[in-house]
């Protein structure tokens, strides 16, 4: 299961520290935090060659706010150029998502009796996505593969400002004009806009997390790594670990356009708010963290060799198959209602039962053997392995390709914990039972 940036400071029943603490410091921190973070991570790639020690040295000659003047400020509002080209980005995305056909299918009733609908047509925007930026470029010659590599500090900028503005517009929009019953306000602004106000805001027909998710920040992150690869080609010709980190990773995000029907009945769509964690994040902190291994290659076009290079790649697709095969187990069995086979044998299953807001009883499988049989969470476990595969090419001269990675062990483990504390809020005794017949997390015999 993919996973999209979550910086959520709640847990329902763990407690984080004085309420204060968990709903104004912390999201304020992050919202202080995360912008500037994003623009010095693209500056220490591209301008201080990866490296973590000459940032130090920047910011302790510097200081921080100088440093930031230097980085940020000239690239705050973006460029012409830079709204340019994602307003042609956004406007091509939209299209595709609302005018390209697909099987009409239902996200999961909520609480408050919404059913979200969605068009599947995931794997021809894809598809069609890549086709349109390759054509552009290497036939109708109309910009350089290479442009987003070239304009992505003032693309960043340009992101930065546009997120925060969008994050006020939702906030606005939930408080006075929500699109479903499944809306509220805490009392403190800076939570609400942070968290968000909707659960599913809709603005003129689009659904917005989809469209800042899915059609955002996930459909760009494989055009950044063809522009990557391109500048690469450019400057020094091909190495075969660009190949090899834009290899799995296209695998990885073609993947998850083929399940994104599965992903919209996740953690990020079912339970989390549109507002600063989830919204920002898909529009800033995705395009610019989640390639970031990615974008050190650029400039360090390391060669690997036939032999490593084939085994990284392999190893990578498995990973990525493994978590398509986990993920595809679990639905199977749901759809079926456990009539069907886990290996070759018939599911271990559990009933765990639920009362709804509305007083109404229901039940969901709770399945217990092949791949959700060895952890609970099992299937974030090959997601960390591609992550690792494709951040590996990098080689070890600087610790900033792995930075993603270590964001993602990090909010993977934060999600377990979500997700059992939402079971066992949701389940019950029945979470109890499952706990007791699944006793770890993520890593089998292990955690």
């Amino acid at each position: 299961m993919t996973q999209l940036p979550s910086f959520s400071p709640t847990r329902q029943n763990r407690e984080l520290g004085p309420k204060w603490l968990r709903t104004t410091v912390f999201p304020l921190f992050l919202l202080c935090a995360c912008p500037p973070f994003v623009m010095l991570l693209w500056f220490t790639h591209t301008h201080l060659d990866g490296s973590l020690s000459k940032l130090a040295r920047l910011l302790w000659n510097e200081g921080m706010l100088h440093t930031l003047q230097v980085v940020w400020v000239p690239r705050m509002f973006g460029s012409a150029l830079a709204w340019k080209i994602l307003g042609i980005y956004v406007a091509v995305e939209l299209l595709l998502l609302r005018f390209l056909p697909g099987k009409l299918v239902y996200g999961p009733i909520t609480a408050k009796g919404h059913v979200p609908k969605y068009v599947d047509n995931g794997v021809a925007s894809f598809a069609m996505t890549i086709g349109l930026y390759l054509t552009c470029s290497y036939v109708l010659h109309l910009f350089p593969a290479s442009i987003l590599y070239d304009n992505l500090g003032e693309l960043l900028g340009s992101l930065n400002l546009f997120a925060l503005l969008f994050c006020v517009v939702l906030y606005l929009k939930g408080r006075f004009a929500p699109s479903t019953p499944d809306h509220g306000l805490s009392g403190n602004p800076i939570f609400d806009y942070y968290w968000g106000t909707e659960l599913y805001p809709n603005l003129l027909g689009w659904d917005v997390k989809r469209m800042t998710n899915c059609r955002f920040g996930m459909m760009g992150w494989p055009l950044l790594l063809l522009s990557y690869a391109a500048k690469q080609h450019e400057v020094y010709g091909i190495s075969d670990s660009m190949l090899v980190a834009v290899g799995i990773q296209l695998v990885y995000i073609a993947k998850f356009f083929h399940w994104e029907t599965g992903y919209l009945r996740t953690l990020d769509i079912m339970h989390d708010r549109a507002g600063f964690y989830i919204c920002w994040g898909c529009l800033v902190w995705l395009p610019c963290i989640y390639t970031s291994g990615t974008m050190y290659l650029v400039n360090h076009p390391h060669n690997l060799g036939t032999p490593l290079a084939i085994t990284l790649f392999a190893l990578g697709v498995l990973a990525v198959l493994v978590n398509y095969l986990a993920d595809e187990q679990r639905q199977r069995v749901r759809a079926t209602s456990g009539h069907t086979t886990v290996w070759g044998k018939p599911p271990r299953l559990l009933i765990g039962h639920y009362t709804t807001e509305q007083g109404e009883k229901k039940e969901n499988i709770l399945l217990a053997s092949g791949y959700w049989g060895l952890a609970r969470h099992f299937h974030y476990l090959p997601e960390l392995a591609a992550a690792l595969l494709w951040s590996l090419p990098a080689l070890f001269d600087s610790a900033l390709p792995y930075f993603y990675f270590v964001f993602l062990t990090i909010l993977l483990v934060d999600r377990s914990y979500r997700d059992d504390e939402r079971c066992a809020k949701k389940y019950g005794t029945d979470w109890d039972e499952y706990r007791k017949l699944v006793p770890h997390r993520i890593l089998p015999g292990i955690y």
